[in-house]
Parts: structure tokens; C-alpha cells; sequence
């Protein structure tokens, strides 16, 4: 990815097939003085090509393109030249979500519904949002990923898998815990494509309980959850206020609400978010409450995102006894809330993401 000092524009890519949306996106990034528009490509196979050629900070890309579809052109970006990209789609909200899912395990940083019909914000605040989606985007260290690599080899020869290849193998074993009732996990920026490698590894007779936090706009917490649904051993259920989380049910906490568990026979409750808090969910209220309910009875995972989201939630838990792990560096589409919180001393290990899910099975018996 360019590195672009502070005083000089950052570089964007525009894709879109319409020439009145590119003329709209171009007028509306560079209504910002931090942003300019070095390229714009009509299909996703020019996409891939000026991408390569000039190398932005990021790229604006709608998925609905002729030639090369916008999937395949996140994948072989991804594979060929990791760039930061923003899907902005009619395509991608509600009973459509899927594709946001589709487009963000292909690689996609964050998601942007362009307005319907029945939108009532203006285009100036339109504007401002992609303009802020940009910003951030452009800041995200991105990897390379593998879905488009194994696109480019031979079939005989590939694995098709989302997840990354191991790096080196897990060493440090540990004892199995007794009394597992929950395995936690926090997820952010990158984290579809990461939640799908860590829970496909998982047996559908699992007898803990899994819980997921994953911070994503409104209306694709239902798209996450079917998406996933159809992909992992484990069914995949979107939580709510007075249920129990089940043994062998992965339940993702739902949009707009904090989700808490309540006590040690895992009855859960959906409150509404603190006074200024930024991520809804939140992961650091989330687990900061299973710390509180289980003590020692669960597992904390905290996996790849922008922030310091979960990093104290974390540290409760270890400090009630918990086990905790973090997903490294290497492996993170973003090393932020994993890195805060080895350094608040939160992670007990921290592991490649490939082997976090091994590691799960040995805690609780399973290996």
C-alpha cells in the first residue's frame, strides 16, 4: 500500500460503470482537501490493471461491474496488489447483505449501501460518509489473501479455504480446562473472513456454547449470520434479549444494542449502548459481563480490527481466570485491537489464526 504523508492528498481509485456515479464519486471524495482521485476504472479487469499501475491508498469500488465482476476484481487485487477497498453498492443491504459478506471475505475492508429511493439523507451527507469510510480505509494495512491466489493455481494442487496458511506450528501446548461453558469472541475490521476460519474449524458437537461480537453497520448482522450459517459445522443464530446461548450454536450479537450474559447458565440481555461509546456492539461490554458471570467457565478470543475495542474486556476476563487469546500480527487484516490488548498484558497467547481454533479444541478437550 502507498505511504502518503500527512500534507499530500491521498490517492483513490474510483470503480464504477456509470459515468454520472464516477462523476459524483470524484466531486464527493475530493470535496475533502485530504483525498484526490488518480484513476477511475469502467470493469473490474481495468480495476485490477490500474490498481497495479498506480498503487492508491485505497479504492472505491461498486460490485456490479461488466467484464470482471466486483468480487473477482477484490480477489486478484487482493492477491496481486493488497490495497485497502470500500465497497459502495445498491446491492449490499438488507435481504442483499450476503454480498457485503461475499465482498468483505473476498477481501473488502467496509461495506457503503449507496442510497434508495427512500433514503432521506441528502448527497452532501452521503458525501461525508464516504469520505470518512475513505479515511479510514486508507489508513488500514492490508495483507495479501489467499482467495485469489488460488484462483490463479491449479485446482489439482489448491485448497479452497478462506482462512490463511499456517505459519508455524503450535507449540506451547496447554492442559484442557474443565468446566468450559463459553468461548467469546470479538471481531472487527476483517473479521468476516476471520470469524469464517476460526469457526469452520469447530465440531457441530461442540459442547460449549460460542458467542461472536462483530462490529458491522446496521442491517448485516442478519446477512453475517446466514452467510456463516451455510459455511460452518455449528448452526449460526442472531442473539436477543432473554434467550440462552446454546451448547454447539454460534449466537452473534445483534446490531444496535449491547449484548451482556447475565450468569453462569448463560442467559443473555440486549441493553442499549453507554453514552458516547463508538462500537455497537461493543466487545468490551460483552465480555467485560461474561468475566462476571463465568469467572474461569470461558474462553476470550479477540481477533482482527481497527481500535482498542475488547482489549479490556479481555483483560477482565484473564484476570478472573479465563483463558484468552489474541490473533497475531501476520495474520490480522488490521493488528489493532489484538495489539492493544497484548499490551495491556490481556492475551495469554497469541497465535497465528490459523492455529486459535486447535487451540480452542485443546482447552476445552477436544484436540
Amino acid at each position: 500500500m502507498t505511504s502518503v504523508a500527512s500534507s499530500t492528498p491521498v490517492p483513490i481509485i474510483v470503480v464504477d460503470d456509470s459515468p454520472v456515479q464516477r462523476r459524483f464519486l470524484r466531486a464527493a471524495i475530493e470535496a475533502g482537501t485530504d483525498f484526490t482521485v488518480v484513476g477511475e476504472a469502467r470493469n473490474g479487469k481495468e480495476a485490477v490493471a490500474l490498481v497495479a499501475r498506480l498503487r492508491p491508498a485505497a479504492i472505491l469500488m461498486d460490485l456490479d461491474l461488466p467484464v470482471m465482476s466486483g468480487i473477482e476484481a477484490i480477489e486478484l487485487i487482493m492477491a496481486v496488489s493488497p490495497t485497502p477497498i470500500l465497497v459502495y453498492s445498491a446491492h449490499v443491504g438488507g435481504h442483499q447483505s450476503t454480498r457485503a459478506l461475499e465482498a468483505l471475505a473476498a477481501g473488502a475492508v467496509d461495506v457503503l449501501a449507496k442510497p434508495g429511493p427512500h433514503d432521506t439523507g441528502s448527497l452532501d451527507q452521503y458525501a461525508d460518509e464516504i469520505r470518512k469510510k475513505l479515511r479510514v480505509a486508507s489508513r488500514v494495512r492490508v495483507i495479501t489473501h489467499p482467495r485469489g491466489k488460488l484462483r490463479t493455481r491449479d485446482a489439482a494442487h489448491a485448497t479452497p479455504r478462506l482462512g490463511l496458511t499456517r505459519s508455524t506450528p503450535i507449540t506451547d501446548e496447554v492442559a484442557a480446562r474443565v468446566g468450559v461453558k463459553l468461548i467469546a469472541v470479538g471481531a472487527s475490521t476483517g473479521g468476516p473472513q476471520a470469524l469464517h476460519t476460526l469457526l469452520r474449524a469447530l465440531p457441530p458437537d461442540l459442547e460449549q456454547a460460542v458467542l461472536v461480537v462483530q462490529h458491522m453497520a446496521e442491517g448485516f448482522i442478519a446477512g453475517l449470520a446466514s452467510w456463516l450459517d451455510q459455511l460452518v459445522p455449528m448452526p449460526v443464530v442472531v442473539g436477543g434479549s432473554g434467550c440462552r446461548l446454546q451448547p454447539g450454536t454460534i449466537t452473534i450479537a445483534p446490531s444496535g444494542h449491547n449484548l451482556l450474559v447475565q450468569d453462569d447458565r448463560l442467559r443473555v440481555i440486549c441493553v442499549d449502548p453507554e453514552p458516547g461509546q463508538f462500537h455497537v456492539p461493543g466487545i468490551d461490554q460483552c465480555f467485560t459481563s461474561v468475566a462476571d458471570s463465568l469467572g474461569p467457565d470461558a474462553v476470550g478470543i479477540l481477533l482482527t480490527g481497527m481500535g482498542r475495542d475488547g482489549a479490556q474486556g479481555l483483560k477482565a476476563m484473564r484476570a478472573r481466570g479465563a483463558p484468552t487469546l489474541g490473533q497475531d500480527e501476520a495474520t490480522s487484516t488490521v493488528y489493532g485491537m489484538p495489539q492493544a490488548a497484548f499490551a495491556l498484558d490481556a492475551v495469554e497467547r497469541q497465535l497465528a489464526l490459523d492455529d486459535i481454533a486447535p487451540a480452542v479444541l485443546g482447552l476445552v478437550g477436544r484436540s
